[in-house]
């Protein structure tokens, strides 16, 4: 598996499996474990999912039949701004911690940048500086306030989680991001609702018919090429396999340009500094 280093020398898997809205228990707990069984070693989860308890039962049975262990896992969750006040923030890691039947946890991240992100962060940084955590991030946080976070803080986030895909590949992003050395990990990266617009795309389609490989494989390989960590969700043993398949080819540079003029700029789920957007997430 393709990895890349954080700014604090932590390996992490370039791609992983997403667990959002995978709420069924045995639904859930079966995706994580066929991922496992497929090669992945990055699983995603969060607080809000409500489902860390069945992430970690998958976990557990892929320990359990030997297929991994432990140290070979990166498993990441979310804390929810609902809890980022400090002994709530410490109360969701310690159940965090708890559900996901682990010692340690390798990536937490804050999962919107509301509510008293300070506070979040610094408990974060407690559970870091004790060996508890051994990454700390954020997601959906925009150049702005991973500044500020940045420059108030001890602990530098290792990485921020944004929506990213074709129609919205984070290029201004990303030039921060780089600047202040903070990992490029894309949510939604088939676009969820646009995936068959995306797959659609004369050129998508004709770079995959070039490789053999499907639109989805050539979308998250130009991601993975692009520097930008991706988390594909499925419940499908076919497409789960499918999604890790792509480090057997190499797009050529015209084809990288080709798929950057695609870009629309345009996020699906919407940025954290558009006023609707933050008034539906304060009715979750």
């Amino acid at each position: 598996m393709l990895t890349k280093k954080l700014n604090n020398g932590v390996e992490m898997p370039m791609l992983g499996f997403g667990t959002y809205q995978v709420t069924d228990p045995e639904e859930c707990k079966n995706s994580v474990l066929t991922a496992i069984r497929a090669g992945y070693r990055l699983i995603d989860t969060a607080v809000a999912y409500g489902n860390e308890d069945a992430v970690g039962a998958g976990i557990k049975a892929a320990l359990d039949e030997g297929i991994v262990k432990r140290e070979d896992l990166f498993i990441t969750t979310k804390m929810w701004f609902r809890a980022y006040e400090t002994e709530d923030c410490r109360n969701a890691m310690e159940e965090s911690l708890r559900k996901l039947g682990l010692d340690y946890i390798d990536m937490v991240l804050l999962h919107w940048p509301f509510g008293n992100v300070y506070a979040a962060w610094r408990v974060l940084e407690e559970y870091y500086e004790a060996g508890k955590i051994r990454a700390i991030g954020v997601s959906n946080m925009e150049a702005d306030r991973l500044i500020d976070l940045i420059t108030f803080n001890k602990v530098k986030p290792a990485l921020n989680q944004i929506e990213t895909h074709l129609y919205c590949q984070r290029l201004a992003e990303k030039v921060w991001l780089q600047k202040y050395d903070v990992a490029h990990q894309a949510y939604a990266p088939l676009g969820q609702g646009r995936a068959n617009e995306m797959f659609s795309e004369a050129a998508v389609k004709e770079i995959a018919a070039k490789y053999g490989k499907t639109p989805a494989q050539v979308l998250l390989r130009f991601l993975i090429q692009s520097d930008v960590a991706v988390i594909p969700k499925s419940v499908h043993e076919e497409r789960i396999k499918e999604n890790i398949d792509i480090f057997d080819f190499e797009l050529a540079a015209d084809e990288m340009d080709t798929l950057k003029k695609l870009d629309k700029a345009s996020p699906m789920i919407g940025r954290p500094e558009e006023p609707d957007k933050v008034e539906f997430a304060m009715t979750w």
